[in-house]
């Protein structure tokens, strides 16, 4: 008999507690600043996630707006440009990146052309509106930070007023603020991830206070958040302690986004924006409107939907 009703007391806090999790869940709109529309998604119509499917997807998680970026970059004008885009109630705030295919992750430092033929595109803007921002761009090695093509494309998104997209670690974010002409005091990047390999928490809280244009992205951010405390009570994601803190510290720099760089991350969309909403819910109401939608959009000027 006390077994039976330990496993009812069990089962009842575990309804009890998934029901205080959605009640407490984020539910304003999301910016969902990394995402990528990748031809093996859309495959020019043909492959298995179509422009309909990408934007129900969004519009079932709430995602409002997208800043959005492609390998080509066929997808990304699709998106920006398309009447079904705009019938969905999503804005696209599109980047020039500098790829033509995933071979150029590595090696786009070595030399100036992907960033010319990049720089051509930004010039046609041939998305819907302006291209606002540069990137994606991977470095796997700080050290490459400090190559020539590197120092170049600083100075054009500077000199422009763009944004960049930056997947690196933290000692690469420090010499790319170095290189840009204003010593990274006027350069705006938004840090993928915010940092690869698990920048540690005092380390991106020193570069955020050294440079106010640094922006950070949680996608695939370890130790962001902490393993449930009980698995019976299905608890909500939970933010680490560490990362709590600095969130409240610096809510007007970091944002949230979907990385959807592989067809898996589309399958799985609506249960990314879930989880953002779960932990974006157990901080304070104006802090989670800031990093779920607000800070995204001041960057880039957008209205509240």
């Amino acid at each position: 008999m006390k077994i039976a009703c330990r496993v009812l007391l069990i089962g009842l806090l575990g309804i009890f507690s998934a029901k205080h999790a959605a009640a407490q869940a984020y539910i304003g709109p999301l910016f969902d600043a990394h995402l990528h529309y990748n031809a093996d998604a859309h495959g020019n119509g043909t492959g298995p996630h179509p422009l309909a499917d990408v934007l129900a997807r969004m519009q079932k998680s709430g995602v409002r707006a997208v800043l959005a970026n492609s390998t080509p970059g066929e997808g990304t004008r699709e998106l920006a440009a398309s009447p079904q885009t705009k019938a969905a109630g999503v804005t696209v705030v599109p980047f020039v990146r500098l790829y033509n295919s995933r071979d150029d992750y590595t090696d786009w430092h070595q030399d100036d052309r992907l960033l010319m033929r990049a720089q051509a595109e930004f010039t046609r803007g041939t998305a819907a509106g302006a291209y606002r921002g540069m990137g994606e761009v991977h470095l796997f090695d700080s050290q490459h930070a400090k190559r020539p093509a590197v120092r170049n494309l600083m100075a054009f998104v500077e000199a422009r007023q763009l944004v960049l997209l930056a997947h690196m670690d933290d000692a690469a974010i420090e010499l790319l603020m170095a290189q840009a002409p204003s010593a990274g005091q006027a350069t705006r990047i938004i840090w993928a991830h915010t940092g690869i390999g698990g920048v540690p928490v005092a380390r991106v809280d020193e570069l955020m206070t050294r440079y106010p244009g640094l922006m950070g992205e949680l996608s695939y951010r370890p130790g962001l958040l902490c393993a449930e405390s009980d698995a019976a009570l299905k608890q909500a994601p939970q933010l680490c302690p560490e990362w709590r803190a600095l969130l409240l510290k610096h809510p007007g720099r970091f944002l949230v986004g979907s990385d959807t760089w592989v067809n898996q991350r589309w399958q799985y969309y609506e249960a990314l924006m879930q989880d953002y909403r779960a932990w974006l819910g157990t901080l304070p109401p104006v802090v989670a409107r800031q990093i779920g939608w607000g800070n995204a959009a001041s960057l880039f000027n957008l209205a509240a939907p």
